[in-house]
């Protein structure tokens, strides 16, 4: 159907069930317009479609025309005259924008024709949504969801911001400055239609503060609707930020007219702020225009171009006293709702020096005294959450921070469902960015060292793979050394277990052969190693714990392959016995280290659920 239709119209008309299977089946990713009978197709975007066929020139992208009227798997769509335009990739469901939104429509189809094609070529995971019809809120939420997605681009070409100006805007040149920009070779990865405020202008030009012209420019780009798009150009060709410049001429229009009369700015501007368009200067000035104006555009990590599943970012959630003691339960059974994993959970009673130390920002504002009393009034609960975009999904999960505005604007948010009556202060923390995020997860889990050792079996056969997944788990491995431990070094290092039958076993199979021995860094490092390791029986590891390296590597109880500290006191102990006194990567005496040793100290006696000799360290 697709092959026969596709000479003579760009759009693939589908107009019974039968068509709209045929169309699924379609490899690519499909654009469909959805239409009734009465009201006929959206022809006010077929241009925009045209246009970004012959930029983008690619097999996968198709599109098509769907009559809602007589097609089974559309009928939720009668009735409605919103253009509504449905993205498929793979006969699944990826994308909904409604409205002839020509900028979004453009981002989407470039975004969503890059992610199938992560699909088809690097078998990354579909995202799949749901469309829940016209007029209700799922609906509305996933069409707001897909304008926040993302914006991931290859790393290995550059990029920078253009602006066409209120002047060529008010003077209808858009289209005709965009095909001209096509024709030349830029690929326009998003476009956008923006007016800004004054404030808005001001801060995107601070670098021209001091030029006489400065408040004249910003009430110029204040006058009226900017178009922003995100250019790039073909892979393997240069530089795209001076190569726009050059296109688009000297900022001076007269001087554009002398000496590049081809160039936009000379076709299109009238004087030297009226030039038309805008232009990085230079890579630095186009990344920070770049998350100006497109703060979700990122480029993508290697993981993601191999094909490989991003690491999830984490963010630190606070569940303050009052709320922690009553609702924590309801509380974390949202966070896991909302698809977050719990990686770190303390405990931990603040003093009110450590208080006015993580909220040193706050210090002087009106309301500290009341922050400082609530959050050293009991135990706080400190999460560290994982997922992606963790920091943006949590913040807005938790809502609005003044208290009032939350309830009467975002009722639905966690602030507002767990606000204490007649109380200013929020229940609930979240980091503001990722580089905050970082710090405060520091704060709260400060970093922890333990003692690993790769035990003689399992260094023969898996040591590569035990390493790898080390490192893989995020630890980093501080010091190592290989070494044929003596008995009585072995005795030594097991003498908590002196008394028990099977300590002379232990001893002769430790000193059998050469050990690693390492010092592990990671935030909570003695439980998380421990855990990875699991349970020093690789039977009972095998029953509960099936992933755990002593499932996978050990044979036995005696030879479980490795060895892990019980509690941070006891790994400090090892480590001194192995490796002697050595530097910690924390610089002694350095800022906030004496209150972060503090929580480290205070969040063991509190989350130490299990006595020593509960454990077995064997």
């Amino acid at each position: 159907m697709a092959g026969k239709k596709k000479e003579a119209s760009l759009q693939v008309s589908v107009t019974n069930q039968e068509q709209w299977e045929e169309m699924l089946a379609v490899k690519g990713l499909t654009v469909v317009d959805v239409y009734q009978q009465w009201c006929g197709p959206c022809r006010v975007v077929v241009s925009l479609l045209k246009k970004i066929y012959n930029e983008l020139g690619d097999d996968l992208l198709h599109f098509a025309t769907a009559e809602a009227d007589n097609i089974d798997a559309l009928a939720r769509y009668r009735g409605k005259c919103e253009p509504t335009f449905l993205f498929y990739g793979g006969g699944e469901l990826v994308g909904v924008l409604r409205g002839a939104n020509a900028p979004l429509l453009q981002r989407m189809i470039v975004q969503k024709l890059g992610e199938e094609k992560m699909v088809l070529e690097k078998g990354v995971e579909r995202k799949v949504i749901k469309d829940s019809g016209l007029g209700e809120d799922e609906q509305k939420a996933d069409v707001e969801t897909q304008a926040e997605d993302n914006i991931i681009v290859p790393a290995n070409k550059s990029y920078t911001v253009a602006i066409i100006k209120p002047d060529a805007v008010a003077h209808g040149k858009v289209n005709e400055i965009i095909m001209k920009i096509q024709n030349a070779g830029f690929q326009i990865l998003a476009h956008e239609e923006r007016r800004l405020t004054e404030d808005e202008a001001r801060d995107f030009y601070r670098h021209k503060t001091a030029e006489p012209c400065f408040e004249d420019l910003v009430r110029f780009m204040s006058s009226g609707p900017s178009h922003i798009l995100i250019l790039s150009q073909a892979e393997g060709s240069a530089n795209v930020v001076p190569a726009w410049r050059e296109f688009i001429g000297p900022a001076d229009t007269e001087e554009a007219k002398r000496e590049r009369p081809e160039s936009l700015r000379a076709q299109y501007g009238t004087e030297a702020l009226s030039n038309a368009v805008h232009g990085s200067e230079n890579i630095e000035q186009a990344s920070r225009e770049l998350a100006f104006f497109f703060p979700n555009f990122r480029m993508a990590s290697q993981t993601e171009q191999d094909g490989k599943e991003e690491h999830a970012e984490r963010t630190l959630a606070l569940i303050r006293p009052d709320v922690a003691r009553e609702r924590r339960e309801e509380i974390l059974s949202q966070i896991k709702k909302a698809g977050f994993t719990v990686a770190l959970q303390r405990e931990v009673l603040l003093t009110e020096e450590q208080v006015r130390q993580f909220y040193s920002q706050h210090v002087k504002e009106d309301y500290f005294p009341a922050l400082l009393h609530t959050m050293a009034s009991g135990p706080v609960l400190a999460l560290a959450l994982a997922r992606q975009a963790a920091v943006r999904h949590w913040r807005n999960l938790l809502g609005p921070s003044d208290v009032n505005k939350a309830k009467e604007e975002s009722p639905e948010c966690l602030r507002a469902q767990f606000a204490v009556e007649n109380h200013p202060i929020n229940q609930l923390h979240g980091s503001a960015s990722q580089e905050e995020a970082d710090r405060e997860i520091s704060f709260f889990f400060p970093q922890q060292q333990t003692l690993a050792v790769i035990k003689p079996d399992a260094l023969r056969e898996h040591k590569e793979t035990i390493l790898e997944e080390i490192r893989g788990s995020g630890f980093s491995v501080v010091q190592s050394k290989e070494m044929v431990l003596t008995k009585e070094m072995a005795e030594e290092l097991y003498k908590e277990h002196k008394e028990k039958p099977y300590f002379s076993q232990v001893v002769e199979f430790m000193s059998s052969g050469p050990c690693m021995m390492l010092i592990l860094n990671k935030e909570n490092a003695v439980e998380e190693w421990r855990a990875m390791m699991g349970p020093a029986d690789p039977e009972q590891a095998k029953a509960t714990c099936p992933n755990s390296m002593r499932a996978r590597f050990a044979s036995n109880i005696l030879h479980n392959s490795l060895h892990g500290a019980s509690t941070e006191e006891r790994a400090k102990e090892k480590i001194h016995f192995i490796f002697g006194d050595i530097c910690s990567d924390v610089e002694p005496g350095g800022e906030g280290e004496t209150d972060r040793t503090d929580i480290a100290k205070e969040q063991n006696s509190l989350g130490a659920e299990n006595s020593d000799n509960q454990r077995q360290e064997h």
